[in-house]
C-alpha cells in the first residue's frame, strides 16, 4: 500500500468512527507513525509504505477510532507555542486556556510570585514563566499530574516549585497572583460530553460539582490569605459562569473585577485584585 492509499484508508477508518477531524487526525497519526513531514510526503506519496509502518499506523488508527484523544496517542500537545507532554493523568491543554495566560501577563511584572492551582500538565505556569521573569509555584492534588508538570518544566527549561496539595491545603507564603483553571463542568453535564473527554480525560479535573462552581467558591473564599496586598486572582471559567464567578469575587472583597472573552467570543477569564489582605 502506498503512503497516499494508506492516508485515504486512515481517513475512512476515522470517518466511520465519527471522528470529527478525521482527515487531519489521519494525517497526524501517519506523521507520528512514519516520522514523515508534509514536504516528504508530497514527494514520496506514491511509494510503498511497507508492512511494518502500515501495521503501526493501523494500530494508532484503531486507538483513535475508539475515541482515544489524539494527544494521548502521540503524547504531546502544543500550547502558547510550546510543546507539552500529556497523558491520561492530565487534561489536554486547549486553545481557550491561552486566554488565561494572555490576560495574566497583562498585569504581571518581572520578579512577581505566582501560584498556579490545579496545574495539571503545568501548561499555564510554564507559559507564564517563559514570558516573564517570575517566581512560580504550582500545585495539584494528583501525584501523577505533578510528575508530568515536572517533566514539562524541565523540557521547557523553566524552574517551578511543585507542591502536592488539595487547593490551599499544603500552600504557604503569599503571592502577587493566584491563577487557576479549576474543574468547572457541572457533574450532570459530564455524561453529555464528547467520548474523548468523558471517557478518557481525568474526571477529577473536569467535575466542578452540581453547578460547576465548587472550586471557585473554595478558591475565592480562601485566596485572600495567600495574596499580597493588591494581589490578583485570575481564573478560567466556563462560557456561562462569568457573572456568577465575578459576583463571588466582588462579594469576597475583590475589586476591578473583569470578565474577559476568548477568541470565539465566549466568557473565558475572570480577573480581579484584592486591595487589602485579610
Amino acid at each position: 500500500m502506498t503512503f497516499e492509499d494508506a492516508l485515504e484508508y486512515g481517513k475512512g477508518v476515522l470517518q466511520d468512527a465519527d471522528v470529527s477531524d478525521c482527515e487531519l487526525d489521519a494525517w497526524y497519526l501517519m506523521e507520528y507513525a512514519c516520522k514523515v513531514g508534509r514536504s516528504w510526503y508530497y514527494a514520496h506519496n506514491t511509494e510503498e509504505m511497507g508492512k511494518e509502518k502500515f501495521l503501526e499506523y493501523e494500530l494508532l488508527l484503531r486507538k483513535r477510532a475508539e475515541r482515544v484523544p489524539l494527544q494521548y496517542i502521540t503524547g504531546c500537545q502544543e500550547f502558547m507555542g510550546l510543546e507539552f507532554k500529556v497523558n491520561s493523568h492530565v487534561l489536554i491543554p486547549r486553545q481557550d486556556t491561552e486566554t488565561l495566560v494572555e490576560e495574566a501577563v497583562k498585569v504581571l511584572e518581572p520578579g512577581m510570585e505566582v501560584l498556579d492551582l490545579c496545574t495539571g500538565s503545568g501548561c499555564v505556569i510554564i507559559s507564564l514563566l517563559k514570558q516573564r521573569q517570575l517566581k512560580g509555584t504550582a500545585s495539584d492534588v494528583s501525584k501523577q499530574a505533578l510528575l508530568i508538570a515536572k517533566e514539562n518544566a524541565r523540557n521547557n527549561q523553566v524552574e517551578v516549585e511543585l507542591v502536592r496539595s488539595n487547593l490551599f491545603q499544603n500552600i504557604t507564603g503569599k503571592y502577587d497572583m493566584i491563577i487557576s483553571n479549576p474543574p468547572y463542568i457541572p457533574t450532570g453535564v459530564i455524561a453529555t460530553l464528547m467520548p474523548e473527554v468523558k471517557n478518557f480525560e481525568p474526571v477529577e479535573a473536569l467535575d466542578g460539582g452540581e453547578d460547576g462552581l465548587d472550586f471557585y467558591r473554595e478558591i475565592v473564599k480562601k485566596s485572600g490569605k495567600f495574596l499580597k496586598s493588591n494581589g490578583y486572582l485570575c481564573l478560567e471559567i466556563g462560557h456561562d459562569q462569568g457573572g456568577r464567578v465575578a459576583f463571588l469575587m466582588e462579594e469576597n472583597g475583590y475589586r476591578n473585577v473583569r470578565v474577559m472573552k476568548d477568541l470565539a467570543g465566549n466568557d473565558r477569564v475572570v480577573r480581579g485584585n484584592l486591595p487589602s489582605v485579610r
